[in-house]
């Protein structure tokens, strides 16, 4: 199994790759391979793909971590390739979405509502683990979430009762089952980093390796930070880290610092082979 970087908020060194804010991966299985997200914008997704060497054609389904627009922005070009790919997601994912900025409710979600996808899209809703090649899941939804989520305080959703702060059901990770234990792929981790490796681990029986994408810890204290750590450390030994997007400077940090060569930055055009 591999896993490339598409798109990212920075690019690797010496590339023709574009870089913007959002996330997108290529993973590529012995089975057919899966856009997990599709970044910001049609342009710099196409452009990363080409430039990478990544056919759109041999996309066998998309997966969405969830609606912000920096990880669903470049859907159309998806579409392109033919009119019933497979789209996986939540099914709360097309809740329209909104950022509170100069004091002004601003749409943050998709731009595609259901109606406009389906006659165009085979949609696959579900908040329960799907499988969407062999070896290849979807965590569902991460229900139980004692641990803080991987939240924002300038992102919302519209209810009866007025405006309040997005809940992030919609959330999901990927999963590969792997010969020698368990890859997560994380788009944004909104319903927590921690949170999301417990479901994981109650979903199947073999060890988490790998966590590769945003974890979301761009805004979290010190002291939490370190209560990461120690968890990763007591519950998620074999752990190795691939971070980027939203995780955070200060993340990546302390981190680096509990676990040294096992954590590293994952920019567009990172290739991991599993």
């Amino acid at each position: 199994m591999k896993v490339v970087c598409v798109v990212e908020n920075e690019v690797i060194n010496n590339s023709d790759l574009q870089k913007e804010h959002g996330l997108s991966f290529w993973i590529e299985t012995p089975n057919g391979s899966v856009l997990f997200d599709t970044g910001q914008t049609d342009a710099v997704l196409s452009h990363n793909l080409k430039t990478l060497g990544l056919p759109l054609e041999k996309v066998a389904a998309v997966a969405l971590s969830h609606a912000h627009y920096d990880h669903t922005g470049g859907l159309e070009t998806m579409l392109t390739i033919r009119k019933d790919m497979p789209i996986y997601a939540n099914p709360d994912i097309f809740r329209p979405r909104y950022a509170l900025r100069n004091g002004e409710y601003q749409a943050a979600g998709m731009r595609f509502d259901q109606s406009r996808l389906a006659p165009i899209a085979k949609i696959k809703l579900s908040d329960q683990p799907i499988e969407i090649l062999p070896g290849l899941w979807t965590t569902g939804e991460i229900v139980e979430r004692p641990e803080p989520q991987g939240s924002s305080s300038h992102l919302f959703i519209r209810t009866d009762k007025g405006w309040r702060a997005d809940p992030y059901l919609d959330d999901m990770s990927l999963v590969y089952r792997g010969p020698s234990g368990l890859v997560l792929i994380c788009g944004c981790c909104h319903a927590g980093v921690l949170n999301t490796l417990f479901h994981v681990r109650r979903m199947f029986s073999e060890p988490i390796t790998t966590v590769v994408g945003g974890i979301h810890l761009l805004h979290a204290e010190d002291h939490y930070l370190d209560h990461v750590v120690t968890i990763i450390e007591e519950c998620f030994p074999e752990l190795s880290l691939f971070i980027n997007h939203c995780s955070g400077e200060n993340a990546f940090a302390k981190l680096s610092e509990a676990f040294s060569k096992k954590v590293k930055k994952c920019p567009a055009g990172t290739i991991l082979d599993f």
